[in-house]
């Protein structure tokens, strides 16, 4: 009996070891979905799963930010400025690039200068006079790795990138790895450079489904991709129109809400450090719109001339009932500004007391036509009479 006994025993299956695996933190899912985008080859079969993926890792991004409180805290006075002039551009770059000597160069500032990163220790601000228009400059502390997610003061940094009319890139000569990490960190921001806000509407309703019509043939996502990149993103009932030819990023910054399409130049700092052929071996690949030297003074002019054609600015001249128009001051407006844009520069109130305008100039079609609209767009060089209560 015994050895029976002991061989029923031995029969017996050994304790099953049950491994838990230990639950993921959001940062950790964060960077798991990030590895697998990256390692999973892009092409007409993965489009599908890549897009749900980049919506997820959105989704996931949003409830990181919510939980450590990114955009809710009290905001450092050091980098509040008070937006003056015809436009704004901020100096963006690592330290030590340069910004503090170029500031100095383009304007009247006096940012500290000094051979060793983080000098500008808060945003500084100076005025760029150039062909009638007032450009205010900020020089801000360089940025760093991690910048995005608020490190090394990144987060004040970037937020005032979002409210910059144009963004100055610099690019230390010596150090042309900085540039697409600066560009991953203002993508990470939200801030989508030189690109246009596509033409989509998504109207949310209360039932039906997700019903998509398109003006544009669909070359970078299918209506199937785009109707389950919605649902991930909490969309289950929605008219959306499309205009613009749209990818599966595209889509996830629309949904989102929070993006802000921005100009943007790049510019190669200290260029004196380098012979002839390795400055244009480093052009060809970085393709920049201005190279100088803030110490030589090189290429200073030109810079100055990229960031007024970038900014987009015409002219439009003011003219008082019954006076001829002061053609020697002219107000400096973006491109594609409207009557109402001017009304506001002027002060709130001619919005509210307008009644209607004249214009002489490209926009209209016979001089001093009568236009009843804020909506009418200018042109450069109109001649503007505003009429109010």
């Amino acid at each position: 009996m015994v050895g029976k006994e002991a061989a029923k025993i031995g029969k017996k299956k050994a304790p099953v070891q049950i491994i838990e695996r230990k639950e993921l933190t959001l940062h950790e899912k964060v960077k798991e979905l990030e590895n697998e985008i990256s390692n999973t080859k892009y092409n007409k079969k993965t489009q599908h799963a890549i897009g749900l993926m980049k919506a997820k890792l959105a989704m996931l991004k949003d409830r990181a930010m919510q939980r450590a409180g990114v955009g809710k805290a009290k905001g450092d006075e050091r980098f509040s400025v008070r937006k003056t002039g015809d436009a704004t551009a901020i100096l963006l770059g690592f330290p030590s690039v340069g910004k503090s000597t170029l500031l100095n160069k383009l304007t009247n500032a006096k940012s500290d200068v000094a051979a060793y990163a983080f000098t500008t220790l808060s945003a500084v601000p100076g005025m760029l006079y150039h062909k009638n228009a007032k450009i205010q400059i900020l020089d801000v502390p360089g940025i760093v790795h991690g910048a995005a997610s608020g490190r090394g003061r990144g987060k004040e940094v970037l937020q005032m990138v979002r409210n910059a009319d144009l963004i100055i890139i610099l690019v230390d000569a010596l150090y042309p790895s900085h540039y697409p990490a600066i560009l991953q960190e203002i993508n990470e921001t939200g801030v989508r450079i030189n690109q246009k806000k596509p033409d989509v509407k998504i109207m949310k309703k209360d039932r039906g489904g997700i019903n998509i019509g398109s003006t544009v043939p669909l070359t970078k996502t299918d209506t199937g991709t785009i109707k389950d990149i919605c649902r991930e993103m909490k969309i289950a009932n929605a008219d959306i129109l499309i205009r613009t030819d749209i990818d599966a990023d595209q889509l996830i910054d629309l949904i989102e809400g929070n993006c802000r399409y921005t100009k943007a130049i790049t510019v190669i700092t200290k260029i004196d450090v380098l012979s002839p052929e390795q400055l244009e071996e480093l052009k060809r690949e970085i393709k920049p719109d201005v190279c100088v030297s803030a110490e030589q003074g090189i290429g200073i002019e030109e810079l100055k001339e990229a960031i007024c054609n970038r900014l987009g600015f015409i002219r439009v001249y003011l003219k008082e009932v019954n006076k001829q128009p002061d053609m020697k001051e002219p107000m400096i407006m973006f491109k594609s500004s409207t009557i109402g844009d001017v009304c506001a520069k002027i002060h709130q109130d001619f919005i509210r007391k307008f009644k209607f305008a004249r214009i002489w100039g490209k926009s209209a079609k016979f001089a001093g036509q009568v236009f009843r609209k804020l909506d009418h767009k200018l042109e450069d060089q109109d001649v503007l009479e505003l009429h109010v209560h």
